[in-house]
């Protein structure tokens, strides 16, 4: 499937009752709520990958997708899905009968919301090469994988595609993650860094303890741990709730200045714009989208949960020293 998924208002609980036949498993299919499916199968984190091909007349295709999986070692075979939708891209996968699968590093955010949106010709001003069968590859992945199309499997709403490794590149980069409507990334977990730590008689923890980026983004991680359970309790997923809290603080936006401040993708972006304008928190004018009555009162409720939480992990430090930490931060950021 391709990557960006649809997120519901408000999440639902689906229990499955014990099936006795083929008919009562058709109905609790159909039963399913198809926003609340995808909210659900959100909570598997994935990385993002580019899949590319280009047809022997030229034309080319890049698509964001996340559905990527290794199938088989020997012999070597991966697989990833395709919205039936996308005709015109099926048509030249199977006119070239090669693909690459382009595995994103973490610093490839606008690589990623670049192949995630429609345009004309999404190769223009990318650096790339060709592999087997003239796929693109697109510089400064994690990995790539060179693939024959092996294989097309009808399987309801997308085709499943296998393809056969014909070569690869390791470059050993950090991933990119998609996890829950938004970009993520991978850090060590804090058993194992406990167990290296032990394990390194203290030298790993005290090279880790002067290194800004690895305390950043332990930070971040510790304190998204402690809030978004709070923030997710309020109904809105991930997406939805910073769209929301966004435009509280915006007035209005369009989505390339949502994005721009959300770091999320834009497909999510719009996604999360219109579960919140179909819940009655966001109306449209033009190209902007601003809070309605009933938005403005739902983000406050956020805010409100946000600045609890603020004040209970500062709890221990004194007004100058949060505010010389916010001005570090503001420092940073601006040097970054």
């Amino acid at each position: 499937m391709l990557l960006f998924m649809k997120r519901p208002p408000v999440s639902k609980q689906i229990t499955l009752l014990p099936v006795a036949s083929q008919q009562e498993v058709k109905m609790t299919e159909d039963s399913f709520d198809p926003h609340a499916l995808r909210r659900a199968l959100g909570n598997f984190a994935t990385g993002i990958t580019i899949v590319t091909a280009q047809a022997a007349d030229g034309s080319k295709i890049g698509l964001t997708v996340n559905s990527f999986n290794s199938v088989s070692l020997q012999p070597p075979l991966i697989l990833w899905s395709l919205d039936k939708r996308s005709a015109s891209s099926l048509e030249v996968l199977r006119g070239s009968g090669h693909f690459a699968v382009n595995v994103l590093a973490a610093d490839q955010i606008a690589l990623s919301n670049h192949f995630a949106r429609p345009q004309e010709d999404k190769f223009a001003g990318i650096a790339f090469s060709e592999g087997p069968g003239r796929a693109p590859l697109l510089e400064g992945c994690a990995a790539r994988f060179h693939c024959a199309l092996e294989q097309e499997i009808d399987a309801g709403d997308h085709w499943i595609l296998l393809g056969r490794v014909l070569a690869f590149d390791d470059f050993g980069r950090a991933p990119l993650l998609y996890h829950q409507g938004a970009y993520s990334l991978a850090l060590p977990h804090p058993q194992l860094q406990s167990q290296s730590k032990a394990d390194s008689g203290g030298v790993f923890a005290q090279k880790l303890s002067n290194n800004l980026l690895y305390l950043l983004l332990q930070a971040v991680s510790a304190y998204q741990n402690a809030y978004l359970p709070k923030q997710t309790a309020l109904g809105l997923s991930v997406s939805e709730a910073r769209v929301l809290i966004l435009l509280s603080a915006l007035t209005q936006g369009s989505v390339d200045k949502l994005q721009r401040e959300s770091n999320l993708p834009g497909s999510e972006i719009a996604e999360a714009l219109e579960n919140l304008t179909q819940a009655g928190l966001v109306e449209q004018s033009a190209e902007h989208y601003r809070l309605t009555a009933d938005g403005v009162e739902r983000a406050e409720q956020y805010w409100h949960v946000s600045q609890q939480e603020q004040e209970q992990v500062l709890a221990e430090f004194s007004a100058e020293e949060v505010e010389t930490f916010k001005r570090m931060l503001r420092g940073v950021m601006q040097h970054a």
